[in-house]
This record gives C-alpha cells, sequence and structure tokens, in this order.
C-alpha cells in the first residue's frame, strides 16, 4: 500500500493524494475515519475529498461508488489500483488539515483512505515537495519513520498498519527547529509561524518535564523519537495527543523570547499544554479504555472513563511543570486553584456526574453552547480534582509510602505495555490493592453530583482551601483578591452601544431579570452601561431592583435585577503547614 501526497496548489488550500494498492480486494472498498483519537466529535473528514477517481494497470478507468458519507467501493476486478483525489484544507486546528502558502499541516486521518482488508499491513508514503518556486525552502516535521530524504526533508516515509499511519501528523513549511534528549531519547521542537521564541529555552524546560516523566513511568520510554509541533499564531489554543508526537497550537506571547524568560502566565499555559498531550503517550495512546482497544474510527466509541485519561492527565500536566522545577510552588497553586474554581463556578456539577460527563463527551462536552455551564461538567477539570481526591487520599492513607504515581506505573504495566484495556472498576481495584481496603467511598463521586470533598485531605496536606466570591472577569481564581459582593451573574463583551451577554447562570440576578446570551444590554435604571456595569453594580443597596433595558434581535425589551450578595464559587489555596505540605508537594 503506497500513498503520495503534494501541496498541490496551496493558494486554493489543496493537497492531492494518489494511493496505490498493489494486492486489492475484489470490490475493493475504501473509507476515510470520521473522526480521531483524542478529539471524540464526529469531524466527517471525507466532507473535504473532491474528485475521488480509480484506474487499473493498464490506466483503465475503475467505476467508483460511494456507498455512505465516507465510504466508497472500487467495481476492480484486478488486483492493482490506483485512486486519486484532492483535499480542501483550510482547518487552522490541531484536527485535521490546513494549506497556503505560509505552511501545510495533515493529520493522516483526515488525508488517507484506508483500504478495508489491508489495514494491517504496511503503509508507506511520499511526501513530495510543493512545486511554486516560493515554497523551495519549506522543511517537513513529522514523527513518522523515514527510508528516504534529509532530515527535516521531503522524502519517502512508512508505518507498519494504518492505524500507525494515521497517528504521525504532518507539518511543512519555513520551520524553526530544535532538539534535546531526554533519558536517552531524542526529542524534536518545530515551531511554524512568526515568532521570536527562544528555541534553547524551550529545549531546557520541555526537556525537564519529558524525563520526569519518562521516569515515573518506569524509567523507558514507549518511543524511539518525539516530535513537539507547535503552530504559532497571534491567538491560538490546542493540543491533541499522538503516539510520538504532538501537534499543538499557541499564542506568540505563549513562548519565552530569552533563556531568562520569566514564567509567567502564558508560558504556563504553553509548558503545561505541553506535559500535558506527552503524558497522554502513556495515558490514553497505550493505556486506555477497554472501549478504544481497538478504535473504531467510523462512529462514536461510548466509554465512562475519559474522567480518568483526560481527568488524571490534567492534573499531572500542572503538577509535573512543578515536579520537574519549571514553575514555582506557589505558581502551581495558583494553577490548581484557577482549576478548581472552573468546576465551582459550573452549575452543571450539580447536573451531570463525571461518568456521564465521559460517555456524553461526543455530544455535550465537543459540542457546547451558552447553556453549558449551566447544564454540565468538564470531565477534564473535575476530573483532575477526582485525581487530586486519590492522589491525597493515597497519600494521607499510606504516609507518604504511595501516591497516584503507583496507579499509573502499575496502569502502564498491568494494562498499556501489554495492549490490553481497561474496564471501569481498573482503577478502583488498582487503588484497592494500594491501600488494603474497599474504596467504594472515594469512586462514588463518579456516579453521584456532589462536590469532592477536597478541603479536610487539603488541610492534612497543609493546604487551606478558601472559598471566596469572584472579583469579576478576570478573576480566574487564587490570591488573596478581595471578591465583589453584590452579583450579576451574566458573561458580557463590551460593545459599541452597550454590553453583550454571552452566558447566564440559572438562577443568578441576570437570569431572573430575564436575560438570555445573544442580548445586548444598553442601560440600567435608564442609564447606558458600560464595561464598568458589574463595578458599578457593587454600590447598590441589597434587596433593591434594578430596570434594565436590552434588545433580543431587534426588539426593545426590559426587566427588573434583583440586588442579591454574590456566591462564593472562587478558590484559593495557600500553604499553612510546610512540614504537613511535604507529604504531597
Amino acid at each position: 500500500m503506497h500513498y503520495h501526497i503534494i501541496a498541490i496548489d496551496p493558494k486554493a488550500h489543496l493537497f492531492e493524494v494518489t494511493q496505490t494498492i498493489q494486492d486489492a480486494k475484489p470490490q475493493q472498498i475504501l473509507s476515510l475515519p470520521s473522526w480521531l483519537p483524542g478529539s471524540y466529535m464526529i469531524r466527517d473528514f471525507a466532507r473535504n475529498l473532491i474528485e475521488i477517481t480509480a484506474v487499473d494497470e493498464q490506466n483503465t478507468p475503475i467505476e467508483i461508488e460511494q456507498l455512505d458519507k465516507q465510504t466508497w467501493q472500487c467495481k476492480n476486478s484486478q488486483s492493482f489500483i490506483k485512486i486519486s483525489y484532492q483535499v480542501y484544507a483550510w482547518d487552522l486546528s490541531v484536527r485535521s488539515a490546513h494549506l497556503d502558502t505560509t505552511h501545510g499541516f495533515f493529520n493522516g486521518s483526515s488525508v488517507f483512505l484506508s483500504a478495508k482488508g489491508l489495514e494491517h499491513t504496511k503503509h508507506t508514503l511520499t511526501i513530495a515537495k510543493p512545486a511554486l518556486d516560493e515554497l523551495k525552502d519549506w522543511k517537513l516535521a513529522t514523527s513518522m519513520k523515514r527510508t528516504a530524504g534529509e532530515q527535516y526533508g521531503f522524502g519517502e516515509f512508512y508505518a507498519d498498519n494504518y492505524d500507525d499511519f494515521i497517528d504521525h501528523p504532518v507539518e511543512m513549511g519555513p520551520l524553526a527547529i530544535a532538539s534535546f534528549e531526554a533519558c536517552g531519547v531524542p526529542h524534536d521542537v518545530v515551531l511554524s509561524g512568526k515568532h521570536d521564541a527562544s528555541l534553547p529555552r524551550l529545549c531546557q524546560d520541555l526537556k525537564a518535564i519529558c524525563e520526569y516523566q519518562i521516569n515515573l513511568f518506569g524509567g523507558q520510554a514507549p518511543f524511539e523519537r518525539y516530535v513537539f509541533l507547535t503552530t504559532v499564531l497571534g491567538n491560538g489554543f490546542g493540543g491533541l495527543e499522538h503516539r510520538a508526537s504532538t501537534a499543538l497550537m499557541c499564542s506568540r506571547k505563549d513562548l519565552p523570547t530569552n533563556m531568562t524568560h520569566e514564567v509567567n502566565k502564558d508560558y504556563r499555559v504553553y509548558l503545561s499544554l505541553c506535559s500535558h498531550e506527552y503524558f497522554h503517550s502513556w495515558n490514553v495512546k497505550r493505556i486506555k479504555p477497554a472501549e478504544f482497544t481497538p478504535f473504531d474510527l467510523s462512529k462514536e466509541a461510548y466509554t465512562e472513563q475519559l474522567w480518568a485519561y483526560e481527568g488524571i492527565t490534567s492534573y499531572f500536566d500542572d503538577l509535573l511543570t512543578y515536579r520537574s522545577g519549571c514553575v514555582s510552588q506557589n505558581q502551581y497553586l495558583t494553577m490548581l486553584s484557577e482549576i478548581m474554581t472552573r468546576v465551582y463556578r459550573s452549575q452543571g456539577r450539580f447536573k451531570q456526574t463525571l461518568s456521564s460527563s465521559s460517555f456524553n463527551a461526543w455530544t455535550k462536552f465537543y459540542k457546547q453552547d451558552e447553556n453549558a455551564n449551566n447544564a454540565i461538567v468538564s470531565y477534564y477539570t473535575k476530573g483532575a480534582l477526582f485525581a487530586l481526591y486519590l492522589d491525597l487520599t493515597i497519600r494521607i492513607e499510606t504516609k507518604g509510602k504511595h501516591s497516584l504515581n503507583d496507579v499509573m506505573l502499575a496502569l502502564w504495566h498491568d494494562y498499556g505495555a501489554k495492549g490490553i484495556g481497561t474496564q471501569g472498576d481498573t482503577h478502583q481495584r488498582i487503588i484497592e490493592k494500594l491501600l488494603n481496603r474497599n474504596c467504594d467511598d472515594l469512586f462514588v463521586y463518579l456516579n453521584n453530583t456532589q462536590d469532592i470533598p477536597l478541603e479536610p485531605l487539603l488541610n492534612k496536606v497543609g493546604i487551606t482551601m478558601t472559598l471566596r466570591t469572584s472579583a469579576g472577569a478576570t478573576d480566574l481564581g487564587g490570591g488573596e483578591t478581595k471578591g465583589l459582593n453584590i452579583a450579576f451573574g451574566a458573561k458580557t463583551k463590551a460593545e459599541a452601544f452597550g454590553l453583550k451577554v454571552l452566558t447566564v447562570t440559572n438562577d443568578s440576578p441576570a437570569h431572573q431579570a430575564g436575560l438570555s446570551a445573544g442580548d445586548l444590554l444598553i442601560a440600567a435604571n435608564e442609564l447606558q452601561v458600560d464595561s464598568q456595569f458589574e463595578q458599578q453594580l457593587q454600590s447598590k443597596e441589597l434587596d433593591t431592583e434594578l430596570a434594565l433595558h436590552w434588545f433580543r434581535r431587534d426588539e426593545l425589551m426590559q426587566g427588573t435585577m434583583p440586588i442579591k450578595l454574590a456566591i462564593k464559587d472562587t478558590i484559593s489555596l495557600s500553604i499553612n503547614d510546610e512540614k504537613k505540605l511535604k507529604i504531597w508537594l
């Protein structure tokens, strides 16, 4: 099975793919995935395929019948088939494909058809250099194994099977590339886009994070080489894990500009993103639910275990930036405070369990609307708090002898390294063995909507957890900020003549006044509102009312908003006992 791909027309955002099958089945069936691992939403990549044709060895056209939105059948009698098509690539994300004269990027799942019955055979690939003279200096980066061509050049590649073949994203363009070794394994850092980043600084910090993670899982990396592929934008964020690489997007401000660059909030975000996707090299790429063993990329694959694969990963991503020495203890506590705050500000946590959040990722988490905060909870953020709960419990009950690290190492040795999928009770059984007791009292929080009782555990490890009111839109949690006294209950964006309502929290004053997402709030007590509206509310007397006017579409509406106390939904963490803290941090 051989594929050939070229950026045939970057200005029209078109890749051209030719697929040659030497031992095709009679009436060969071809298909494209409808989703890709790590992004649990039907993407329908086939919608971007253009003009699929096929010929035999004599170059005689072969009829192709489309069976459904992503499947085709060749009316072939010979074993040789050559299929050709184009792919429209204009999705600037980590999930699909994007091409213009600045760079090219693709995931194999969005550009390469699979051949039914031949998925387990060797797949080879030629990535040809674009013909445009202005692109003559383009380089290419991917973690796929190379058989021909210079390093970081176009050439020949291979994979052992189709699943492996589509799990190595490709970035091409005027790339900035640097390398480092972590535990003896070569790692590449690849940046695409305009930036002033210090590559030596990135290598220094990523090396520390990668080595810590490799050692956490026993000291042996599960790959021979790893590549961090980052598209740098003016404003962007995203990441997707792969078996020997990750595709990332970040803002220019997220990257360090020199070796002494402060590890500020922006850079912490980027390091945590890298840490998160790298941790996935074990936790979900190799340790994975039984429902994903193997993946069926033609339809949804439901599991209640995403809390473990995204939640535990979200707990470790920030934590390991601290443990590897990249961020300080106080910075880490601020990061954790912000995650906790995101959960405590979600009314959906009282309506959806972690198990349900995991199972319904396809239709709820990945298809969020303006009511999401009222209806769902994130298996990333609440899953991270559940992971913290498990880690602290294990550390306290075993007096520091064991931790969640031991759970991950057991999962790797007993499941991931052996290719065995985890069941719904696997994590509980491993922890019960460590604690030598039944753990139903811990895992009950997967299937109820109660807040996880973290405060007493944090206090036992020297941390005070303070619940306070928010200080406004820029207050993400942490610190000793004084919160607002009067509640509003809506997120807004300043417009020329008022405030555009983005979301409304159920049972809040904004909700009781009648405001809805999309409304343009223009006046309060017959005075025009602006970005200072929430601060101005603080001077109002409790239990009074405020007359609001707003436009919904082109209709003027009015309502009365009660003046009420703000609820406590913001978390701050602080150290109260350095000695106790050593059992955890």
